[in-house]
C-alpha cells in the first residue's frame, strides 16, 4: 500500500495535503528525528519493502525522543520481527476477499456494506489487517462507482454504508464531497459511517470545507476513529473531534490490543477517559487480526481476559469498549468473553 495523495489541478494545495507530502517515509530520517541510533537497519528496511514506513510529523511529534519503547513508535516503526512467518498469520485474516461483491465493495454483514474508497493512508500501522490487500484491483475507482451505486440502489435492505480503505479522508475535498453527496441521494440509506485514523494522526484534515461536507448530508453520520493509546490524543486532535461533535456527528473509537503498546489496564483506562474528554465513546476493543507480519503484537487469551476484567472493574460501564474479534465468514463481530 503506497501513499497516494489526491491533488486538484490548478488549485492551491491544502495544508493537510502538504503535511501528507512531507510525512516520514525513510526509517533513518525518522530515527534521526527521534534521536535514536541503530548500527544496522538492513532487516528493518527489508521489513518495510512491501509495506513502507509512513507517518505524519504531527503523529511523530507525540513520540518521546530517545525512547525505543515508546508505544506510538512501536505502532509505526518497521521491525525485523515482521519477517518471521507463522502458520496462523495470513494475508487476509478477516475474509475481505470472500466478502467482495465487486471491486471496491464488501458485503459482510446484514444491512450494511463497506466501500473501499482508496488504498491511501496518512500512516502505516504495522499491525494493519489490510497491509497486503490488493488495492489496485479492489478500490472504488471512478470507473466502478456507477456499478457500486447501482448495487446499493437495487438493494433496499442496505441501510448503512461504511467508508473505509485505506483511509477515506485522504480523498480530496472534491472527491469526498461527491461521494457523500452521491450516497446521500440514495433514499433507503439511513447512515453513513466513516472509519478513519486521520482525525488522530492528521488533525489538520478537519477543515471547514470537510465539516461543511459532513453537514450537507441529511443522513446520520458516524465517525469511527482509531486510537490505541492516550498519548495519541493531543489538544489538536481534541479540537477537531469537538468540531465534529458540534455538528451532531456520533463519535466512536476502535482500539486494537497490542503487545508493547496498550497491554496494560492502566493505559486502557486512561485511554477511555481521554476519549471521553475528546467527546468520543469507546466502541470496540479488538483482538489483533492475525495478519502476516504482525505476530509480535499478539497477546494470548488468558492475558486478554485478565486485562479486560481489570478494565471492567475500573471504568464505568459506558466507557468499557466491547471486547471482540473479527472472524472470517461470521455474521457479526465475535464477543471475546463468550469464547473463554
Amino acid at each position: 500500500m503506497l501513499m497516494m495523495i489526491n491533488i486538484e489541478k490548478n488549485s492551491p494545495i491544502p495544508h493537510w495535503q502538504q503535511e501528507l507530502r512531507t510525512a516520514f517515509t525513510n526509517i533513518s530520517d525518522l530515527l534521526f528525528y527521534l534521536h535514536l541510533d541503530s548500527a544496522d537497519l538492513s532487516l528493518q528496511y527489508q521489513a518495510s519493502k512491501n509495506f513502507p514506513l509512513l507517518a505524519t510529523k504531527s503523529y511523530v511529534d507525540r513520540i518521546k525522543k530517545s525512547d525505543w519503547a515508546d508505544p506510538l513508535l512501536r505502532q509505526i516503526l518497521p521491525l525485523a520481527d515482521e519477517l518471521k512467518q507463522h502458520p496462523d498469520f495470513i494475508n487476509d485474516p478477516v475474509g475481505d476477499s470472500q466478502a467482495s461483491v465487486m471491486p471496491g465493495l464488501l458485503h459482510k454483514y446484514h444491512g450494511r456494506v463497506l466501500l473501499v474508497t482508496t488504498g491511501a493512508c496518512a500512516i502505516h500501522c504495522r499491525y494493519c489487517f489490510r497491509r497486503a490487500f490488493p488495492y489496485s484491483d479492489n478500490s472504488a475507482h471512478r470507473s466502478q462507482i456507477t456499478a457500486i451505486i447501482d448495487y446499493l440502489t437495487n438493494n433496499p435492505g442496505i441501510t448503512e454504508v461504511i467508508l473505509s480503505g485505506g483511509d477515506p479522508l485522504t480523498l480530496s475535498d472534491a472527491k469526498f464531497q461527491h461521494l457523500i453527496s452521491t450516497l446521500s441521494d440514495i433514499q433507503h440509506i439511513d447512515r453513513i459511517r466513516i472509519h478513519s485514523r486521520i482525525p488522530v494522526v492528521l488533525p489538520s484534515r478537519i477543515t471547514d470545507k470537510f465539516l461543511d461536507t459532513l453537514a450537507s448530508s441529511d443522513k446520520k453520520i458516524i465517525m469511527v476513529i482509531h486510537a490505541n493509546h492516550p498519548n495519541e490524543l493531543n489538544h489538536e486532535v481534541e479540537k477537531g473531534l469537538l468540531k465534529m461533535k458540534q455538528l451532531g456527528i456520533t463519535l466512536l473509537n476502535q482500539t486494537v490490543l497490542l503487545q508493547g503498546v496498550n497491554d496494560d489496564p492502566v493505559i486502557l483506562t486512561q485511554l477511555s477517559f481521554r476519549l471521553f474528554d475528546c467527546h468520543t465513546l469507546p466502541y470496540y476493543l479488538h483482538l489483533l487480526d492475525k495478519v502476516s507480519g504482525a505476530q509480535h503484537f499478539d497477546i494470548n487469551n488468558p492475558t486478554v481476559k485478565i486485562l479486560y476484567e481489570q478494565l471492567q472493574a475500573t471504568l464505568p460501564g459506558y466507557l468499557v469498549p466491547k471486547l471482540v474479534r473479527e472472524e472470517s465468514g461470521e455474521a457479526y463481530k465475535t464477543p471475546i468473553q463468550i469464547q473463554f
